[in-house]
Formats: structure tokens, sequence, C-alpha cells
């Protein structure tokens, strides 16, 4: 009996990718027996799963006979507070490494998310800004090859840079290039205080906290039709500063009010039927939120990041028209648009990736990892 055999059971209702169901799913619980799976599973069509709270990102898949389940893959394995690292296996979830002692991944997550599948999606939020996104804070990654093959990239020691950046190579992949087993985090400090401010302003007055010496951890803006537009500002450290650079930050918006609290759109998808992620440098970002909030969307997002998300309802009127208009905004802005959510049948009307420089290099490297396109194929920048 192979290690397949053993492992995988006949997928049910809701094993399903994209609308796409699943023959088999399977849940190593070790590197080892992850590679014996995959090595033994040659020739079969698969998506990774972690907490699921992205499957419904990206294309459907072509074809679907695996799903390899992560939730046996978790747990720290290691936290070594000395040096700001800690080595966690794919499937753990990002909770944990949220509530680590004294220190924390500054990485913010969804609800029931998972280290690998935060990688994999190259996630981030709000306080990305100060932090960065998951490329910025992963410093060594394993993962098991489309081959079956083991390999390491990065270490525990947060200057090492020898070797081939395996890391950045998997970071943001979707699952293409194969199955992500353990990561190694930098970790921060946990701050002592914590502080929002929360004022109703225009998006281009955040530009006046990115200019002043207030150092937030994030920025963010919520706008939405026929409703005056808001800024949150976080700001983290000691007790005394905190409370003095949240008293300048009322003062840079012309008002507003500090909380311990967060504003409820603080890191939430906006409501809408199509949800559109949308990139732009930041002295665009006003121009690129009123043009949303002018196509009917809500939108939340960094606006010191540049780093937006747009809820669009579904109804109405046609969405692709809506997202092509976003589309052509975010090019002006310098960035793009990417469209994470829509109902099944609005998702087949779209081009959901967008034009992405650097596509030929990416399929070369798809090549490269997975020449029989097994994994996730289909759902990737075009058609990878």
């Amino acid at each position: 009996m192979s290690v397949l055999d053993d492992l995988a059971v006949k997928a049910g209702d809701g094993d399903v990718v994209g609308g796409v169901p699943a023959r088999l799913v399977a849940a190593p619980a070790s590197t080892g027996e992850a590679a014996a799976l995959i090595a033994a599973a040659q020739g079969l069509s698969i998506v990774i799963r972690g907490g699921g709270t992205k499957l419904n990102w990206g294309n459907p898949p072509r074809e679907l006979d695996l799903i390899i389940d992560t939730r046996r893959l978790a747990g720290v394995v290691e936290h070594a507070a000395g040096d700001l690292i800690t080595v966690v296996r794919a499937g753990t979830p990002m909770a944990e490494l949220h509530a680590l002692p004294g220190q924390q991944l500054a990485l913010d997550a969804p609800e029931g998310a998972t280290a690998g599948g935060t990688v994999a999606a190259n996630g981030s939020g709000p306080r990305r800004l100060r932090y960065g996104a998951a490329r910025d804070l992963l410093i060594g990654i394993t993962v098991v090859r489309p081959d079956g093959q083991i390999a390491r990239a990065g270490g525990k020691v947060v200057k090492n840079v020898a070797g081939y950046d395996l890391g950045k190579l998997y970071t943001g992949s979707f699952g293409t290039l194969g199955l992500i087993t353990e990561c190694v985090f930098r970790l921060h400090p946990a701050p002592l205080q914590a502080f929002f401010v929360r004022a109703k302003a225009p998006p281009g007055h955040a530009a006046r906290i990115i200019a002043s010496q207030v150092a937030p951890s994030a920025l963010e803006v919520h706008a939405a039709p026929g409703a005056d537009p808001e800024i949150a500002v976080l700001l983290e450290g000691t007790a005394t500063g905190v409370r003095d650079r949240a008293a300048a930050v009322v003062a840079l918006l012309e008002g507003g009010e500090a909380s311990t609290e967060p504003p409820p759109w603080w890191d939430e998808q906006p409501p809408g039927d199509v949800t559109v992620k949308l990139t732009g440098v930041l002295s665009q970002v006003p121009a690129l939120v009123a043009t949303a909030v002018g196509a009917g969307a809500t939108v939340t997002g960094s606006a010191g990041a540049g780093v937006l998300y747009a809820g669009l309802p579904a109804d109405g009127c046609d969405p692709r028209s809506r997202v092509e208009l976003l589309r052509a905004a975010a090019v002006r802005a310098g960035g793009h648009a990417v469209v994470l959510s829509a109902p099944d049948d609005v998702r087949e009307t779209l081009d959901v990736w967008g034009p992405v420089p650097g596509l030929a290099l990416m399929r070369r490297v798809k090549e490269q990892f997975d020449p029989e396109h097994r994994f996730a194929p289909g759902r990737f920048v075009g058609g990878i």
C-alpha cells in the first residue's frame, strides 16, 4: 500500500476549490510524509488547502484530483526569543503567532488563516506599512517540490542571505510551485501600548501623517458612496509616547478621537459581491479611492502602503465594466487590480488577474518546478 492509499480519503461535499470538487483529500503530518505523498501522487492534479480563507481567490483549477490539507502540519517548532525568530509548521493558525509571549509576528491575517497559506498568498494587513508583508518577514522555508523532493532555504538568522532565495520564490506563488511545510519568521517585540486615532477626513490628509514624525504602524482609509471618508491611524509603543503621538495625529487631521479599539471596518474586506484588490503609488491613492467610490464601491485599505480593497455589488450594472474601470485607474496610479472574490457566474466573465509584468519569467519558473502543471493548474496569473 502506498502513502497515497494510506493517507488519501474520498473527498466530501465541502472539498471544493473555486467551484471545482476534488476526488481525494489527504492530510500529511510531517514534511517527510508530505514528500512521500506527493511522490506517490505523480500524475494527479493537486491544490493545497490551509485554513481555507483564500480558496475562492484566483481562477478555478482546470482539474482537481487531490486536496492536500495542512491541518495536521501544525505547531510551533521553535521560538528563539533571543534571536527574535520562530519556526512553525505550515498549518499553524496565524492566531497562535500573534500571541507569542512578549513578541509578535507582525503580520495581520484573517481569522482561520494559516502560516503557509499566508506566505503562499504573500498576505498582509494594515500593519504592512511598518512591518511589511509576508515576503518581508519570512527568513527561511521548507518546501516539497512537485517531484516529491524536499528543499530548504534561508535559516534562523535574520541576516542570512546565502544561497538561492527560495522563500521569495514561493511567497505569493499561490500554491503553484509545490507545498510549503515549514516557515521561519522574523519577530518583533510586542508593543506596550497601541492607540487608534480615527477621524472623518479625505484620503489626501494621509500625506500629512506620512510626512510627519509620528511613525504610524498603519494608516488606513475607509470610503463609501454617500458617506464621509475616514482615516484611522495605528500607533504602537510606550504608553507616554503613544499618547503624545496620538495628540499630534489629531492635530494633523484637524480633529478625531483616540481609542484602544479599532474602527469596525479595520482590517475587514469591504462589503460587496465582487472584491477587488487595488494598488498604486501613494500620491495616487486619493484619485484611486475617488474613482472606486464613483463606481459604486466601498473602499478600505492602506493609504500609507498603497494597497486598497474595493467591494462592488454585482447587481444593478455590469460588474465587468466596473472592474475594468478600476483596473484602468490602478494602472494610471502605477499599480494593478486583482479580483479576489466574485460569484461564480460573474467570475466567469472577468479577467481575474489582469495583465502582470514578468509573466514570461513566471511561466519559465513554473516549467522548471512543475513541468506537468499539476499544482494548482490554471489558478494563477496567465493560467499558470
